[in-house]
């Protein structure tokens, strides 16, 4: 019987990757269970988190990479697989890292998890890797298959954003999704001004800057921001900016009535009720009454007291509320996430093209559900953090067509900051995550007729 040895922080990596592809699991909640289950120091948290992330970014290129030199790719162990793909990614990303240290630790692993043949096999593989060097991306000549290969996106998706957008637009978003988001965050303002917050945050050591784009918003240049005492003490939430925006265009008033639809975890319910100065009231819904107690916790620590929360399935709000009386309802839909791939690398090979037609049914449901409770002349935004027309356009031009009592408001454009204002087309704006480094976000704005 094997002596419990501990883990090395490869090593937990590649048991990370496997968990993750052969569970589908989220990488962030296995990341974060496997960093305190395993008492690592700060640096080798660092490295962990860039092996996982780093080597789930890049899974097409890294099998490309290796596919010569593997003649039964089906024969080999997922772990197997996966520490390949790990040492592949320190030798040709990770400068700090020699190659031959990087391939020597590959080889312990394989001996102490397998055996001497697996050691000899990926010892092979790393030498020839080592020899030889990586193929290059530009000798595949579709491009379309260039770009799902060089960028680590399925070929359907690259195809579908190419005829969306074309093929130099799909590039880019692609390219943008390898690199890591910075974290950014939200000044509650109703507690302090965003100068306040960033000196309170220097003085704790953290190195933050001022947003270009949203006048509440900064970002972490180092340092985790919710370990802070500014977040503890409910001066700020971690947002992204994109995200921002929809209480921009939703433009709350103080003490109105207003529905957030789909609020968990509650960011921007928590947002919309600071920009009407703790006035009025804010009714936030969700389906599950665990996310629903986020909500709370979240006005809680920020001292709103004007968010009521509700567990409840949007498409029943009828039978809760009458006709007619919310000022304002925000419903940032369920949706693909495909705006927010570079936090979530793993998505990208869990999708299929089949959820985004299925998800437009339970967008246009939830629409049709919530509108009757809009007063006339009240304000609807829709929005979701995806990129896809079928979720974004498609859904609205459907809805408008339904339903005449409703029209754009081209008055959007006013309300965003002005470097987002020449992507605005009337009553839409479609954020792409290279406009401003932010996710990628849709909004519409609405109008119900008097």
């Amino acid at each position: 019987m094997k002596k419990q040895r501990k883990k090395n922080v490869r090593e937990v990596a590649m048991d990370l990757l496997d968990a993750i592809e052969k569970n589908q699991s989220y990488s962030n909640l296995l990341l974060n269970h496997a960093i305190n289950q395993n008492h690592l120091e700060q640096k080798d948290i660092g490295l962990l988190t860039e092996l996982v992330y780093g080597t789930l970014q890049r899974k097409m290129t890294l099998d490309y990479y290796l596919q010569p030199y593997i003649k039964k790719p089906n024969k080999v162990e997922s772990w197997v697989k996966q520490l390949l793909r790990i040492t592949v990614y320190q030798m040709v990303h990770l400068n700090k890292i020699p190659d031959h240290a990087a391939l020597n630790e590959a080889v312990e692993i394989a001996k102490n998890k397998g055996h001497k043949g697996i050691a000899s096999f990926v010892n092979g593989i790393l030498r020839n890797v080592q020899r030889t060097g990586i193929r290059q991306v530009e000798e595949i000549k579709d491009p379309i298959q260039r770009i799902s290969i060089a960028t680590s996106h399925p070929e359907w998706l690259v195809a579908r954003w190419v005829d969306q957008f074309g093929i130099e637009t799909t590039e880019e978003m692609c390219k943008l999704n390898l690199q890591a988001p910075t974290q950014t965050a939200r000044v509650n303002i109703t507690k302090a001004t965003t100068e306040e917050v960033i000196t309170l945050l220097e003085e704790e050591g953290y190195a933050v800057k001022r947003s270009e784009w949203v006048s509440e918003a900064i970002h972490a240049l180092r340092g985790n921001l919710a370990k802070s005492t500014a977040f503890k003490n409910g001066l700020i939430t971690i947002q992204d900016e994109s995200s921002m925006l929809a209480c921009l265009a939703l433009n709350p008033q103080k003490n109105e009535k207003i529905l957030d639809a789909c609020a968990a975890p509650g960011g921007k319910t928590s947002h919309i009720a600071e920009a009407m100065s703790g006035s009025g009231e804010v009714i936030a819904i969700d389906l599950h009454e665990h996310k629903v107690k986020l909500i709370a916790q979240t006005a809680d620590r920020l001292g709103l007291e004007n968010i009521d929360t509700l567990a409840l399935d949007s498409r029943q709000v009828q039978d809760h509320f009458p006709q007619e009386s919310f000022d304002r309802i925000l419903l940032d839909a369920p949706c693909s996430g495909l705006g927010v791939m570079r936090r979530k690398p793993d998505m990208k090979y869990t999708k299929k093209e089949d959820d985004l037609s299925r998800l437009q049914s339970i967008q246009l449901d939830l629409l049709n559900a919530i509108t009757p409770l809009l007063k006339k002349g009240g304000m609807l935004v829709y929005s979701t953090c995806t990129v896809d027309e079928s979720e974004n356009h498609q859904v609205i031009s459907r809805f408008l067509s339904d339903h005449k009592e409703f029209v754009g408001d081209s008055t959007l454009k006013a309300r965003l900051p002005q470097a987002l204002q020449t992507f605005v087309n009337d009553f839409e704006i479609q954020v792409l995550p290279q406009y401003i480094g932010s996710d990628g976000f849709y909004i519409a704005c609405l109008r119900k007729k008097v």
